[in-house]
């Protein structure tokens, strides 16, 4: 049985740079790839690989497809992705596309306000079939923004570089986080289907004992049924209700659980094993802090 090689850790954008076959960047710690220039044979490829960085890659055509996870996309339409550090990575197929890939250490934006809010941004977290698809405006403003970024790069560095290069991704960044949420409403009908298709998974699970089995329904359990990464699933459900993910199961839960109070002799701590608590105090202290009332005072108000 052929042993499985361990993914090829990129550590530094140099260290990309030159198994890529492109020159050394023009600052050690940010780059910004054209990537019609990447002329590299295929076995000078990783199988598999991470990077010890964040990517952000705009791709408006691609032959072939990206691996990404368990998950496959192929840009055809084009689109932007984002690759958080520490992410496996592979290219099948003979991949090639144009476009472009902005590569930026954690240390370049460290001590920086970016440092701590870009952690914060779910779509660093999606997968590729969940990438960012862009209006022909939006288009136009992603490729500004890139083309100031690497203005900066080829001019001389000096003492303000660094604050105005982290100003554009910031930027960027922002105007993704908007662009996302303009796709969430634009496919608002497809989400509708997927909202639909967690109540029924969370209405089976209640239902069918699954709880009181497995325990509580988890939002990777959930995102995982569905083909979706958690974090899109979230902010997915944000847009739509106003709630996240696991908010969105403790309502169900919530609902369950009333309707087996009202309609059954189940003791309480009963009720919450069912449910899929280990521990009916977990199962109370929920309840309350949901409808401001025990379940043993909810019911008592049917009585």
């Amino acid at each position: 049985m052929k042993k499985e090689e361990n993914p090829y850790k990129f550590n530094s954008i140099s260290d990309l740079h030159r198994v890529l076959g492109l020159a050394k960047p023009l600052h050690p710690l940010v780059s910004l790839v054209d990537n019609s220039t990447i002329s590299v044979e295929k076995q000078n490829l990783p199988t598999s690989f991470l990077l010890n960085f964040y990517k952000v890659s705009y791709k408006k055509g691609l032959n072939g497809k990206i691996r990404y996870g368990q998950h496959y996309y192929d840009f055809d339409e084009g689109g932007l992705v984002f690759t958080s550090p520490n992410q496996l990575l592979a290219i099948t197929d003979d991949t090639e596309y144009l476009g472009y890939t902005l590569l930026f250490h954690p240390d370049f934006i460290r001590n920086y306000p970016l440092g701590k809010s870009i952690r914060n941004l779910g779509f660093f977290s999606y997968d590729v079939h969940e990438a960012l698809h862009l209006s022909d405006k939006e288009r136009v403003i992603v490729l500004n923004i890139l083309h100031n970024i690497d203005d900066e790069l080829k001019s001389s560095i000096d003492e303000y570089s660094q604050d105005v290069i982290i100003t554009q991704i910031e930027l960027l960044l922002n105007y993704s986080n908007r662009f996302y949420k303009r796709q969430f409403i634009t496919r608002k009908a497809v989400n509708h289907d997927l909202l639909t298709k967690l109540d029924d998974l969370l209405n089976d699970y209640f239902n069918n004992d699954t709880a009181s089995v497995k325990g509580l329904p988890t939002v990777l359990y959930l995102a995982e049924e569905l083909n979706v990464s958690p974090h899109y699933l979230s902010d997915m459900l944000r847009s739509l209700t106003g709630q996240n993910a696991q908010q969105h199961i403790h309502n169900k839960l919530i609902e369950k659980a009333k309707e087996v109070l009202s309609t059954s002799t189940l003791s309480v701590a009963q009720v919450a094993y069912q449910l899929g608590f280990e521990h009916p105090q977990s199962f109370n202290k929920l309840f309350k802090r949901k409808t401001s009332q025990s379940p043993l005072e909810y019911r008592q108000s049917f009585n």
